[in-house]
């Protein structure tokens, strides 16, 4: 019985965790879209390649604080707000 409740536990962090990735990678294409510039330049102004901007706009990496930083700097957004839940 621990071991099927801790199971539960588990599934529903991990899908907790995808639901804030798929947050964090809307909030990043939202503003990437506010100021009219592509995957590619966000990427280059962020110093990664366009397949990881790619992947977290899709919800589907879990960036480093590092990466998010550069982002939030790319897109002059306090980071705070680029991985909020609430309403802008």
């Amino acid at each position: 019985a621990i071991k099927i409740k801790a199971n539960l536990l588990l599934c529903n962090m991990q899908q907790q965790g995808k639901k804030y990735l798929q947050l964090i990678g809307n909030n990043i294409r939202k503003k990437r879209n506010e100021l009219c510039i592509s995957q590619q330049e966000l990427a280059d102004n962020a110093d990664v390649a366009k397949s990881t901007i790619q992947r977290i706009e899709k919800g589907v990496m879990n960036p480093s604080i590092l990466t998010l930083i550069n982002i939030s700097l790319a897109l002059e957004i306090d980071l705070s707000k680029l991985i909020s839940a609430k309403k802008k």
